[in-house]
C-alpha cells in the first residue's frame, strides 16, 4: 500500500537542535526532509520565505531557526537578537499559513518565563512577571512567535503547536568562545586548560545558581512526539497556555556541573568562581507534567549526554586539537 509522503520543512537545520529534529525525521518512511541552508532561504527576508513556501508543497514546519547565544551574546547584540528573531517567526508562520501549511511546531525557550517564577515553572507563569534583562530581547521574540501560532489558530483554525525546552546541549552545539551557552562553553573553557596544561579554570558567577539540561536528542523525539499527538490531545494538556514545557525534571548547580565537564573533559586543575560576574537567573527548573502525561520522558542522563556532545565536538573539530590554531590572524 503507497504511504502519503509528507513534505516536511526543517527550519534552521543545522543547529543543534534543527539537526537532531532531522536525524529523529530520517528515520520514519513516510517523510521526505526539505531543508535549505542560510545561503539558500533567508528566513528573515520575507520574499525569500514567501517563493520557497508557494514552490515546495511543504506539509509541515518544525520552526528551530533561531539566533541563539549565552549571557555574553544576549547582553551585546540585543537588538540582533530580537530584531531577527521577530522576524524569522513572523515570515516563517505568516507564508507557512498563506502557503496552506496545517501543521507547525515553534521552539520556545525556557528564558520566556519571569525571573523569580516559582519552581518549578508551569506554564501558566507566562507573563506573570518581569523577565531576566540579559536575554530579555530575545525572550519577548520568541513570546511573540508562540503568540503567532497561537493568534493564527484562533483566527484561521491552523494547527500550530508550541514547546517550550529548558537548557539545551548536545552534538552540534555552538562552541564559541564568547557566544555559546554554558554547557558549550565549559567544555570549550576545560578542553583549552588542558591542552594549556593551566592549573585554574575561571568560572563566571557565584556556581550556585541551579539549571536543568535537556539533550538535544530528547528534545528532538519530544517534537516529534508532540507533532504526533491527536488535536484532542495536544488541546487537553496544553490547556489555555497553548504550549507545553519540555525538561528533565532535575537540576544540578553551575558548582556542581563545573565539575562534571571537568571530570568528562578530562581537566585535572582547580576551579576558581568570579562572583564579580553575574549569574543570571537564580533558579530555573520547568514542570514537565504535561508533556509527561501525554507519554514523552527524556531517555539521555547528564553526564552520558555530555560525554556524546565532547567527542562530537572533538570529531567534528568545533574544539582546537592544538591552542595555536586559535591563535589571531
Amino acid at each position: 500500500m503507497n504511504r502519503h509522503i509528507q513534505r516536511i520543512f526543517v527550519a534552521g537545520h543545522r543547529g543543534m537542535v534543527g539537526s537532531a529534529i532531522a536525524r529523529a525525521l530520517s528515520t520514519r518512511d513516510d517523510v521526505e526532509l526539505v531543508l535549505r541552508t542560510h545561503s539558500e532561504l533567508d528566513l528573515t527576508d520575507q520574499q525569500e520565505v514567501r517563493h520557497f513556501f508557494a514552490t515546495e508543497r511543504i506539509s509541515q514546519v518544525y520552526l528551530a531557526a533561531a539566533r541563539v547565544g549565552g549571557i555574553h551574546a544576549n547582553d551585546t547584540y540585543p537588538a540582533e537578537f530580537i530584531q531577527q528573531n521577530l522576524m524569522i517567526a513572523a515570515n516563517v508562520i505568516h507564508e507557512a499559513w498563506s502557503s496552506g501549511v496545517k501543521h507547525l511546531l515553534f521552539l520556545g525557550s525556557s528564558c520566556i518565563y519571569p525571573k523569580l517564577a516559582a519552581q518549578p515553572i508551569q506554564e501558566s507563569a507566562l507573563l506573570s512577571g518581569p523577565l531576566e534583562p540579559t536575554n530579555a530581547p530575545y525572550a519577548i521574540a520568541k513570546i511573540a512567535g508562540m503568540t503567532l501560532c497561537e493568534s493564527y489558530n484562533r483566527q484561521y483554525g491552523s494547527d500550530y503547536r508550541c514547546v517550550m525546552p529548558t537548557n539545551l546541549y548536545g552534538p552540534g552545539d555552538n562552541y564559541h568562545p564568547e557566544n555559546s551557552h554554558v554547557i558549550p562553553a565549559l567544555i570549550r573553557r576545560f578542553h583549552e586548560a588542558k591542552l594549556a596544561g593551566a592549573p585554574v579554570v575561571s568560572i563566571w558567577g557565584s556556581g550556585t545558581p541551579l539549571r536543568e539540561f535537556l539533550y538535544a536528542d530528547d528534545l528532538a523525539r519530544a517534537c516529534v512526539h508532540v507533532m504526533t499527538l491527536s488535536s484532542q490531545v495536544y488541546r487537553k494538556h496544553a490547556g489555555t497556555a497553548s504550549f507545553l514545557n519540555v525538561g528533565t525534571d532535575e537540576e544540578v548547580t553551575i558548582r556542581d556541573l563545573a565539575l562534571l565537564v571537568a571530570k568528562v573533559v578530562g581537566f585535572e586543575g582547580n576551579i576558581r568562581f568570579d562572583t564579580t560576574r553575574p549569574d543570571g537567573t537564580p533558579r530555573k527548573r520547568l514542570d514537565s507534567s504535561l508533556i509527561n502525561a501525554t507519554g514523552w520522558r527524556p531517555l539521555v542522563a547528564l553526564e552520558s549526554g555530555l560525554r556524546i556532545a565532547y567527542q562530537d565536538a572533538l570529531s567534528t573539530k568545533r574544539l582546537p586539537e592544538f591552542l595555536a590554531m586559535e591563535t589571531p590572524a
